[in-house]
């Protein structure tokens, strides 16, 4: 058993930070340089999405085969231009953030992984760039699979793995910004965390009913206090 510990998993984009978009410019350009086709993706669904989903709005739009060498075409175009778009944009770690993830992290009792609908080389590249990719031992993502649903399993299973324990779905906590962070959280068992700091308000997320609600993170000590109790936010 897990003896108390708690595993937080959060999601990047809206939660952790903001790239001031970097990741929609980065896909068009992979697009129009790999396939030829130039697209504002006005049309395509972001909020919540894995980037295989994304890929797959885009293909779909523009009739391209969803094959493993198309989307490995698309995500490597990608991610070249990721690099080049994440120090031209205007993004940031978002308020609190690297307060709370410094007062997780000095806690024995607690570990951080991520679970996010970017691929694996994408969160690195936006983690590494805004200087938060180190406080993450694990994640699960893109890559791993492109329904968010599945992806809370994934990121338990690694937690398992290099810890050697069990945490009980009470002591999983699943951080985003969307509906569809809700909605992974509910599909596994998980404790549902949700902060308006993305595109969506307090009362859209309300009406999904997670577990816990903030307007953000830069109250760190209240976050703390709500998520670990009074006697665990003190310690």
């Amino acid at each position: 058993m897990a003896a108390g510990k708690k595993l937080f998993l959060f999601d990047i984009d809206g939660t952790l930070l903001l790239t001031g978009r970097a990741g929609e410019h980065a896909l068009r350009l992979g697009l129009k340089e790999r396939f030829g086709i130039e697209d504002d993706l006005s049309g395509i669904s972001f909020a919540g999405s894995t980037d295989g989903a994304i890929a797959r709005q885009m293909f779909g739009a523009h009739d391209i085969p969803v094959t493993p060498e198309n989307l490995a075409d698309l995500f490597d175009g990608y991610v070249h231009h990721l690099a080049h778009e994440l120090p031209q944009r205007e993004g940031r770690v978002l308020p609190g953030i690297v307060e709370l993830l410094d007062a997780l992290h000095a806690r024995e009792d607690c570990v951080l992984g991520l679970l996010t609908g970017n691929i694996e080389k994408g969160a690195e590249l936006k983690l590494s760039h805004y200087g938060v990719w180190d406080y993450f031992e694990f994640g699960a993502f893109a890559d791993d699979h492109v329904d968010r649903n599945q992806l809370g399993p994934v990121a338990h299973a690694r937690a398992v793995e290099r810890h050697g324990i069990t945490f009980e779905g009470r002591d999983v906590y699943v951080l985003g910004d969307t509906p569809k962070d809700i909605a992974c959280a509910r599909a596994a068992g998980f404790v549902a965390v949700a902060i308006a700091t993305g595109g969506y308000t307090v009362g859209e997320l309300a009406a999904h009913e997670p577990d816990h609600l903030f307007e953000s993170l830069a109250d760190t000590r209240g976050v703390m206090a709500e998520l670990l109790g009074e006697a665990g936010a003190a310690a």
